[in-house]
């Protein structure tokens, strides 16, 4: 071999170097993708398992609605401050909202004293915090919020508001009472009585 051609089969054995480790890449590639694609058909291959009901969010028995409303306004009522319960078919059977007024001079106060008597005397315990402004508490399946009112206008009480919410009530909330009677003709088209024929005496 001449000392011209030691060059080009240098180059040469560089390039089937190249190409080797090119083809043994390319055959790891492929192993790595057949396992995945086996390891992919065997998990689908399972049968999935029924593992029963999801479990509740909440600890304890599920409470009705009548009775968390029974609760809170008795405790906020020894407090002085008295509040109406706005129907469950206005808000959802998953809702509910007492409001009242309060004197604003005292009404942070007896908000907190109402909510730490709900603590004391039915067994409600502290809720998530909502910040300095707002009072939580939760019991089974319910939360009650309140937010202090803030200062009102002149001369004019203080609006309380106290938010319940159930969660995952189910049949705990009792469905909306009452069935309304349905609308008369008048009621559902107030023309109609100008439409209809008068009749005669």
């Amino acid at each position: 071999m001449g000392m011209g051609d030691w060059p080009a089969e240098q180059s040469n054995r560089e390039a089937d170097t190249i190409v080797r480790r090119r083809q043994g890449r390319r055959a790891l590639a492929s192993l790595v993708v057949a396992a995945l694609i086996a390891a992919a058909a065997t998990a689908c291959a399972l049968p999935l398992r029924d593992l029963g009901p999801l479990p509740p969010r909440y600890s304890g028995p599920p409470l009705a609605a009548d009775t968390v409303v029974s609760e809170m306004t008795s405790v906020l009522a020894a407090e002085g401050i008295t509040v109406e319960r706005q129907p469950s078919d206005v808000l959802g059977s998953h809702s509910e909202r007492l409001s009242g007024l309060h004197a604003p001079q005292t009404v942070d106060g007896a908000l907190k004293a109402a909510f730490e008597r709900a603590r004391s005397e039915h067994g409600w315990q502290t809720g998530p915090d909502m910040g300095s402004g707002t009072l939580t508490l939760v019991k089974g399946n319910w939360t009650a919020l309140a937010s202090f009112p803030g200062e009102a206008a002149q001369g004019l009480q203080a609006l309380v508001i106290v938010s319940l919410t159930c969660i995952d009530c189910g049949d705990a909330a009792p469905a909306p009472t009452g069935h309304p009677s349905a609308p008369t003709r008048q009621q559902l088209s107030p023309t109609a009585s100008i439409l209809e024929p008068k009749r005669e005496p």
